[in-house]
């Protein structure tokens, strides 16, 4: 009897040590996502009696703030529909997305200071006031990007080379957050994806855009690769398959092959880098990994190294084949070659301010990774100035400033070829990247080149 009681004593004290366990692993591990997860209905009650705090562009306007009426709060988001891929949206119904949600706690005052400080106004009802958010993004600039792609599906990215900060990230057709739950229906079955942020999440194949990765990689990995010259009869024949070009450039070096676009010089580099090295290049440029932004940003794809067989990799050195990225990821090898081989950690969020305007956190820029040397940048840069100055990119050139640049006609099994840009200006002194994408527009030189231009001119003339 005794031992059965024993028995029962020990298994009433392990499941005792087990809860206590699993009680303190949810608290503990899983409490701060359970807390933050946009889904959480506790963050709606606070919402009820928490003036949110405004997030403000780099300019200082107030892109989504809480506005009162009959003691009710509304979020009003400015420019609504233009910045809506970034400041996301809030819905009791449909969760939230977006830097709303990236930065909720923050905007309820629910961290730092201003919690122990709304902890005291709740005790004393007073009204509770979360911190506030300033970005990089401005949003004049955002909205000359959208007003670029006119709304046709696409997506532009401007960002900082020095830095990494973030001055555009627009993508096109967007939302109105201000009436998401009247129009949530019509947005969710609309085929062009209105909710779907092109510009950081977007998966395109990126054509001869992507030529300048494997520069680099053939400059880093083949010794006398800058002064070869190469022989374009207007095809290449791989394993028996037949890869085009535009036209039969003859005999050129790699920098009038990056001028002319010529998809025989970069296939053929490619394949003598072989699988590892032109898979090494891609690790080079963080194009594996998910550019460390503070809103969803997607991963490269890539054919893994028992699929890159001659032929796609042949086609994978000239962008096309099973490679996919985000026109971020495009802005950022932009950037990274201006950079003289450095690419910055892309950021949106300049500054967190508490309640009473003190700031909490501020921005410092940071290297993200080296993707190349600053030699080898600079016969890619030439090459790029060249492409704006008399080759494929000519529709990006400004009068009075130097552009550097690479377009791109991404075929597609969808249906007409993608557009591509992506270059930067000064090309002596470089201060901004930039890259576009629009969908089945046709060819980068005609479409996205111009919109590129025109986008650069815009942030030029306002000082960046």
């Amino acid at each position: 009897m005794k031992k059965s009681i024993l028995r029962l004593g020990y298994f009433l004290i392990a499941l005792f040590i087990l809860q206590a366990g699993f009680l303190s692993y949810l608290q503990l591990y899983r409490g701060p996502a359970a807390a933050a997860n946009p889904y959480n209905r506790r963050l709606n009650e606070f919402e009820t009696r928490v003036k949110r705090g405004d997030i403000i562009d780099a300019g200082g306007v107030v892109l989504a703030r809480t506005d009162y009426a009959a003691g009710y709060g509304r979020r009003q988001y400015q420019r609504a529909a233009e910045t809506a891929p970034v400041i996301g949206y809030i819905s009791s119904r449909f969760g939230r997305t977006g830097l709303e949600s990236r930065y909720d706690r923050h905007l309820l005052g629910l961290e730092g200071a201003d919690q122990f400080r709304n902890t005291l106004n709740h005790v004393f009802d007073r009204q509770q006031v979360g911190g506030e958010v300033i970005l990089t993004l401005d949003s004049a600039l955002q909205g000359k990007a959208m007003a670029l792609l006119n709304g046709r599906r696409g997506a532009a990215v401007l960002l900082d080379v020095r830095t990494g900060a973030v001055r555009a990230l627009a993508s096109s057709p967007s939302f109105d957050p201000n009436r998401l739950d009247a129009n949530w229906e019509q947005y969710v079955k609309d085929p062009a994806s209105p909710l779907l942020n092109r510009a950081a999440d977007g998966a395109y194949p990126p054509g001869s855009a992507f030529k300048l990765v494997t520069a680099a990689g053939a400059l880093a990995r083949l010794p006398g690769a800058a002064g070869k010259k190469f022989n374009c009869p207007g095809y290449l024949m791989v394993s028996g398959f037949k890869l085009t070009d535009l036209r039969a450039h003859g005999d050129l070096d790699l920098q009038k092959a990056v001028a002319l676009s010529c998809n025989v010089t970069f296939a053929s580099l490619g394949l003598e880098m072989g699988t590892e090295g032109f898979l090494g290049t891609i690790r080079s440029f963080g194009l594996d990994q998910a550019p460390p932004l503070e809103l969803p940003a997607r991963a490269g794809t890539f054919a893994g190294s028992s699929r890159l067989q001659d032929a796609e990799l042949a086609s994978s050195a000239i962008g096309q084949g099973e490679v996919l990225v985000s026109p971020l990821q495009m802005a950022m090898i932009a950037a990274g070659i201006a950079n003289r081989g450095v690419l910055m950690s892309p950021y949106l969020v300049e500054e967190l301010k508490d309640s009473h305007g003190q700031a909490v956190q501020k921005k410092s820029p940071a290297p993200w990774r080296t993707a190349t040397t600053p030699e080898i940048a600079a016969v890619i840069t030439r090459g790029m100035m060249d492409a704006v100055s008399y080759g494929t990119a000519a529709g990006a050139a400004l009068p009075g400033v130097a552009v550097a640049g690479k377009t791109g006609s991404a075929e597609n099994p969808g249906g007409v070829t993608h557009a591509w840009f992506a270059g930067f200006a000064p090309a002596e002194n470089p201060r901004l990247a930039v890259a576009v994408v629009v969908e089945n527009a046709g060819s980068g030189g005609a479409v996205a080149a111009p919109l590129a231009g025109k986008l650069l001119a815009a942030a030029l003339a306002q000082g960046y």
